[in-house]
């Protein structure tokens, strides 16, 4: 499910098994999913590619996504919409620090003949991507991490409203 200013997550969206090993009550997946174009540029006789257009969605996965049945309460579901607006909030910011790292840079590709060179930099250019969205997802997780703990998983409840307040702000976009 791909984030959107519209729509908040239900219980019917979690639809993994719960884990009964598990501290917690409910368990939302998110990630970052991305999008890009390459361009290319001949300099003397070398294709060189470069990345514009580096596009991040906020996406929850329903089917790694579980809560138990019996703390399925209006309170806990907040707090999972929090971990979803949570990567939507820092998205802008780690879409721009990745693309940062490409910005007027050309790459050098491989390959024989043009063709295999274009196919070659689109493989290149998603593995340097993902290298970088793998770094930033890392960073996302130990924000929910700092967020978990500091509302204790949604029961401190002023600290929960100071989240809220702030997610609010992304839903009025």
């Amino acid at each position: 499910i791909s984030w959107n200013a519209n729509n908040s997550l239900s219980w019917s969206d979690f639809q993994a098994e719960s884990n009964s090993a598990s501290f917690e009550d409910a368990h939302s997946v998110i990630k970052y999913h991305y999008t890009w174009t390459l361009n290319f540029d001949r300099i003397d006789d070398k294709i060189m590619f470069f990345v514009e257009c580096l596009k991040l969605t906020s996406e929850f996965y329903p089917l790694l996504s579980w809560v138990r049945k019996s703390q399925a309460t209006s309170s806990l579901l907040k707090h999972e919409q929090g971990h979803f607006d949570l990567a939507e909030l820092l998205r802008p910011n780690i879409t721009e620090q990745i693309q940062s790292i490409f910005n007027k840079k050309k790459f050098p590709t491989r390959g024989q003949n043009y063709e295999q060179q274009k196919q070659f930099a689109h493989e290149d250019s998603g593995l340097m991507i993902a290298k970088q969205v793998e770094k930033w997802e890392k960073y996302f997780f130990e924000k929910e991490i700092e967020y978990d703990k500091l509302t204790n998983y949604g029961q401190i409840f002023e600290k929960q409203q100071e989240y809220d307040t702030l997610f609010q702000n992304l839903h009025k976009m």
